[in-house]
């Protein structure tokens, strides 16, 4: 029996647990690109996310978990995939201890900066223009304007195989765009508890509205795109070397180098997968030929 079949079937016994059948991934990437996810659940807290993803363990169906999908390319020929998608496990709630928050993975961080700042809490005012989610921030220590998860998460929930426990930061093993979660497979995040300062709402508030003027200005933020492109080389930037090597506006199908910030491709507007994929290997064999240096893209790029 086909396992979207058997999965249907097992589902229905749930009816609280959202799912849909041949959703295009275009509809919930950044790129605005990708063919039809073969089933895409949305659960709501951590029950019916385990619920979804041993149903998919069971019947041998490889599931994909994901965010609001600011960091995928998904492929134009789909998934035969169960998709989990967190955006329904958005719960946000004081922490335990003072000064701390709890966020579940779907929360964007751009919605948990708002609940520190209207708590007068500071810390968090780097993730308000970051265009991800908790549970994808604290996978890949998402950063931005010298700030960076590490710097605030006191830890996270995480679910391994059947287990859910709570790991504290020192065991995520944060680094650059690196967390302990990403070498693990079958390991999720489910929540974060973020250590924030006291603070002022009003000074919280200018700052992040100063971040994100910043990033209006520097960043092509009017087309679709997965924000940065690839990772910062050791010793360089990318975007610099990109820009270096006269790689701004080069252009696959509807898929581009940014001419305002060589770090971003961009998709103006028609672009497939494979057009932005084009582009991706193209700047990374010019760059290496020129350089010597080979960009390892941030961008997770789905098979």
């Amino acid at each position: 029996m086909d396992w979207k079949t058997e999965f249907d079937r097992r589902a229905s016994v749930f009816p609280g647990l959202k799912v849909l059948r041949d959703e295009p991934m275009k509809r919930h990437t950044s790129f605005r690109t990708g063919g039809a996810a073969a089933r895409m659940a949305f659960p709501k807290n951590a029950g019916e996310f385990a619920l979804a993803l041993n149903c998919a363990a069971g019947l041998g169906a490889e599931p994909l978990v994901m965010g609001s999908g600011t960091n995928l390319l998904a492929p134009d020929g789909g998934l035969d995939r169960l998709v989990i998608n967190t955006r329904d496990m958005r719960k946000l709630e004081p922490g335990a201890e003072p000064r701390t928050i709890c966020a579940a993975a779907g929360c964007s961080l751009r919605q948990a900066a708002e609940f520190a700042c209207a708590r007068g809490l500071t810390g968090l005012e780097f993730a308000h223009g970051i265009p991800g989610t908790v549970g994808g921030g604290v996978c890949m220590n998402a950063g931005a304007y010298d700030g960076e998860m590490s710097q605030v998460l006191a830890g996270a929930l995480v679910l391994s195989d059947t287990d859910i426990a709570y790991l504290p930061v020192d065991a995520l093993e944060l680094s650059y765009r690196h967390s302990v979660v990403m070498e693990q497979p079958k390991t999720y995040v489910l929540q974060a508890l973020f250590r924030l300062e006291p603070g002022n709402a009003s000074e919280i508030r200018a700052k992040m509205e100063a971040l994100m003027a910043r990033r209006k200005a520097s960043q092509p933020l009017e087309f679709a795109s997965a924000g940065s492109t690839f990772k910062r080389p050791a010793g360089h930037y990318a975007g610099t070397l990109i820009e270096q090597c006269g790689l701004k506006g080069l252009r696959v199908g509807g898929a581009e180098v940014s001419t305002k910030h060589a770090g971003f491709v961009v998709n103006r507007g028609d672009a497939t997968s494979a057009d932005v994929l084009a582009v991706i290997r193209e700047v990374q064999k010019r760059v290496f030929d020129k350089t010597g240096v080979t960009l390892e893209p941030e961008v997770r790029i789905l098979e």
